[in-house]
């Protein structure tokens, strides 16, 4: 059936559905036979496609070729194949891995797209339900505001001034505006989408008035399902620190690749001009050193590792009602350094109710501004809709006035919905005496546009003395921090010709104010002061009454003085110069409209500063984009602000920003502190390698450095990520933007303990391949150069170098657990971090079981090593810990200087 043909009775009975919508009942068997509301998405990868992806990074590759050559030379040399065994398990663990970390990243995404799932307001069961998009199914009959995305091919069947941005679909740049009537075309042809103006299709947007509407289509049946056949997600960019992160990994790819051609060509070149035999096996030997260097200098897990935590971080802060609609927010919020809220629900609770009022009849006044609302009073006597409304439809009710019955009496007939620009809204209601038009909205706008006032129970010219008596009474509500709303009415003998704004609100009838209490968020106080020691300025927007705006902010202490507040008038009256000359102290704007919104946040950022603005009406969308970090309302929210904001606030609470940024810093620290860590270790492999290349001997090989990077580095890495923030994150300022990844010391950090580690393994293989006859202290008579791989001191000298950094790097990751505290410090605050514990525990039983069970130990070319050995190889690796706090307590003190 063409839809936009037919009449509206005609299409519900089509549809099987009526202007009450469907039951629940009638819904669920229409999503179990028809499917989801969703188009087709791209097929995912295999687990098989997605296991040979992990083969084909260049490292894996020279692993593959690493193994090659050792079965080659196995077979040559008649041996068992060790090397080639553990390398290929090595590889194997690595893509499993990989393809875990993988699918865990990529669940945790989905449960956060979950979380933001889009939802409609649907009749069913007769009462305004909101019902995930996905789940609408042909019948459902759905309520449309300004701001809402339209969930599904629809027949419009009521229209109030609606206009439709269809731009996604059509092309089309400017709002169409939509009616009921039937549209024919030119006979059988088919009217084109953009003039099918009786219709709503997915993905377009209300941008203006409201409306309700039947679900005709759904899915891959839509218009858009149908010039879309399979339109996949949009991928996740990666963060700024991923990108430079992937520049460093193959920056290091390249530089190690070069040192292991030069390591390679130098052991060649030595040995040939020292005289020595050239032989394949000590090629391929020379080969095997190189890899070896190779394994050790790359950070195979780095990108991983950084991914994970972005992941189980946005997921915590999922937990924590804020909802990462884009990566790159996490690392922006630790810079945020403005952070500008709406006042309504944010800063206040958005629970209003009316508590005080001016009028000439209290019954009357409910009545006009019940009706002038866009509520549902539901069967059970609960409102649905917009809080501030709801609380004048709750005044009414209070009165006796059900707001279903009064419409019974006085049924709307025509309006001009409220937008943020007028401040005001406007309906036109069918009366036995003809047609009377109630108008709510600011008290200043409303007054200024009305001709007469109803005083001492008749209608009067509007004076000077009774605007001042408004005025009078207006202020006295604002400063008990109420929100004040005007009523106003006008009467015709029928149906204006025009229902535009302009030719409606005029020449009105003020009838009252009402002033309605929305209590001040408890936690919020709180939320302020920790913005004030985290280095950030909470600043305050609303379209309130300047001296509500100025009352709330006192009590919150976001200002002092009633000087640091602004209206949108006296911001109009200001150039860009001059505006930039007081933005920095003004921190309260009311009155307000959103196109300064926009304007406040480009002051800032003109300044430099990180600034984050909160917004949940359609007009707020441009002034959300703008900031660096744009927060949409999950409650109040449209889904315009929700689809461009980077992060969504499930309870609409300023708290929740707070805790985000001190989540983002978390996160943001806890990368920083992997980094280092593996960094530190692979640098610390790198040198050892490098040092015993120079000096004639082979300290480790590359399945020990796998083993390493894969037991003992991976799993701290990761459990670093989830470690608690420190105790003074939000005494902090703002980190910058620029701070690159090796800012605030840490590169400084990678080298010392790098050479650090170094030493100390050094130092333990010196000690196995001395000692291998019974410890002699003499160090005059010690070996330090050309020591042969296969000799019992080799073995027990690498097995002991291999004890001492794998332990050293595990005791390493508690130094990590904060870049300049103390450790012990931390612990006896009781900061632990269970899972690091763990991980340590598990890598000291899992390499000593490598060193000590017999077949792992003949396969690794391991030593037995006794109590006394094992003891110093475990003493070498803990100075890591004393040696490490005593520099932190040098750092300290001179930064303190």
């Amino acid at each position: 059936m063409n839809f936009y043909r037919e009449e509206v009775e005609t299409v519900l009975k089509e549809v099987d559905s009526s202007s009450a919508g469907l039951t629940s009942a009638e819904a669920a068997q229409r999503l179990e036979k028809n499917g989801k509301n969703k188009l087709k998405q791209a097929e995912k990868d295999s687990l098989l496609k997605r296991f040979f992806a992990q083969l084909t990074d260049p490292m894996i590759i020279i692993l593959l070729a690493a193994a090659a050559i050792s079965a080659v030379l196995a077979i040559v040399e008649k041996e068992f194949p060790s090397d080639v065994i553990i390398i290929l398990v090595v590889v194997l663990i690595n893509a499993v891995l990989g393809v875990y970390q993988e699918s865990k990243a990529e669940k945790a995404i989905e449960a956060l797209q979950e979380m933001s799932a889009a939802t409609t307001k649907t009749l069913r069961d007769g009462n305004v339900v909101a019902v995930k998009s996905e789940d609408l199914v042909v019948g459902d009959v759905i309520i449309l505001d300004a701001g809402d995305a339209i969930p599904a091919d629809c027949r419009i069947i009521e229209c109030a001034s609606m206009k439709i941005e269809e731009a996604a679909l059509t092309g089309e740049s400017v709002p169409v505006t939509k009616m009921l009537e039937v549209i024919n075309g030119k006979g059988e042809e088919a009217v084109p989408l953009g003039d099918r103006k009786n219709m709503a299709y997915m993905g377009s947007t209300l941008v203006y008035g409201r409306g309700k509407a039947v679900v005709v289509a759904t899915g891959m049946d839509t218009e858009m399902g149908k010039i879309a056949d399979a339109i996949a997600t949009a991928e996740e960019g990666e963060t700024p620190l991923q990108k430079k992160l992937s520049q460093l990994s193959k920056t290091l790819t390249f530089l190690v690749i070069g040192i292991c051609v030069f390591i390679f060509g130098f052991q060649l070149i030595k040995t040939f001009l020292g005289g020595g035999e050239l032989g394949l096996h000590t090629v391929l030997d020379f080969f095997m050193v190189a890899v070896s260097l190779a394994v050790a200098a790359i950070p195979e897990g780095l990108a991983a590792v950084v991914t994970i935590v972005l992941s189980m971080g946005v997921t915590t802060m999922s937990k924590k009602n804020a909802i990462i609609r884009k990566l790159t927010a996490v690392e922006t919020l630790g810079c945020a350094q403005i952070i500008c809220s709406d006042k309504t629900g944010t800063l206040t609770q958005n629970v209003m109710t009316v508590v005080d009022s001016f009028c000439e009849d209290e019954k009357n006044l409910a009545t006009m501004m019940s009706l002038c609302t866009d509520v549902t009073v539901n069967s059970d006597g609960s409102v649905t809709g917009e809080p501030t409304e709801a609380a004048l439809v709750n005044f009414a009710i209070k009165l006796g006035l059900n707001k279903n019955d009064l419409q019974e009496k006085m049924p709307r007939v025509a309006e001009a919905p409220f937008d943020s620009g007028r401040k005001m809204m406007s309906t036109l209601h069918q009366t036995a005496n003809g047609i009377v038009q109630f108008t709510k909205g600011a008290p200043d706008i409303v007054v200024s546009l009305c001709k007469y006032a109803q005083m001492d129970g008749k209608v009067v010219p509007m004076s000077d003395e009774i605007k001042a008596k408004i005025s009078e009474e207006n202020k006295r509500m604002a400063d008990k921090a109420l929100r004040v709303l005007a009523c106003a009415m006008k009467k015709y003998p029928e149906i204006p010709a025009s229902t535009e704004p302009a030719d409606l609100e005029n020449e009105m009838v003020f009838v009252g104010l009402t002033g309605m209490i929305d209590p001040v968020r408890p936690e919020v106080k709180d939320a302020i002061d920790e913005c004030r020691s985290a280095g950030i300025t909470p600043i305050m927007i609303t379209g309130d009454h300047k001296d509500t705006a100025v009352a709330i902010a006192k009590e919150l202490g976001i200002i002092k003085d009633e000087k640091n507040a602004m209206t949108g008038a006296d911001l109009e009256k200001l150039s860009d110069e001059e505006f930039d000359n007081v933005v920095t102290n003004t921190f309260v704007y009311a009155r307000v409209q959103p196109e300064h919104k926009t304007r406040i946040v480009t002051a800032w950022k003109k300044k430099g500063y990180i600034t984050a603005m909160t917004g949940d009406g359609v007009n707020d969308a441009p002034s959300i984009k703008s900031a660096d970090i744009g927060v949409g309302m999950g409650i109040t929210g449209t889904d315009v602000t929700k689809n461009v904001a980077d992060m969504v606030l499930a309870d609409d609470n300023f708290a929740t920003i707070v805790s985000a940024v001190g989540e983002g810093r978390r996160i943001y620290d806890n990368i920083r502190k992997a980094i280092q860590f593996l960094l530190g270790s692979n640098l610390s492999e790198v040198l050892s390698i490098f040092f015993a290349t120079l000096l004639g001997f082979t300290i480790l090989e590359a399945p020990h450095l796998l083993w390493i990077n894969l037991v003992t580095d991976c799993f701290p890495a990761l459990a670093l990520g989830v470690e608690k923030p420190e105790s003074n994150i939000m005494k902090r300022k703002p980190r910058s933007t620029k701070d690159g990844i090796f800012s605030g010391g840490l590169g400084i950090d990678v080298l010392y303990q790098g050479a650090l580690v170094t030493l100390l393994t050094m130092a333990a293989y010196f000690v196995g391949v001395n000692s291998v006859n019974g410890f002699n202290w003499d160090l005059s008579t010690w070996t330090f150069t050309n020591i042969a791989l296969g000799t019992e001191a080799g073995h027990l000298g690498t097995t002991m170098a291999f004890l001492t950094m794998s332990m050293c790097e595990i005791f390493h990751s508690l130094n990590m657990r904060s870049q300049r505290g103390s450790i012990f410090a931390m612990a006896f605050k009781g900061s632990h971090n269970l899972l690091l514990y763990g991980s340590m525990v598990a890598t000291l039983i899992l390499t000593t079981l490598v060193i000590e069970v017999p077949f792992l130990a003949a396969a690794f070319d391991f030593s037995h090593l006794d109590i006394a050995h094992y003891g110093i190889a475990i003493g070498l690796a803990f100075l890591i810990i004393p040696i490490v706090e005593i520099i932190k307590v040098i750092q300290r003190a001179t930064s303190k200087k």
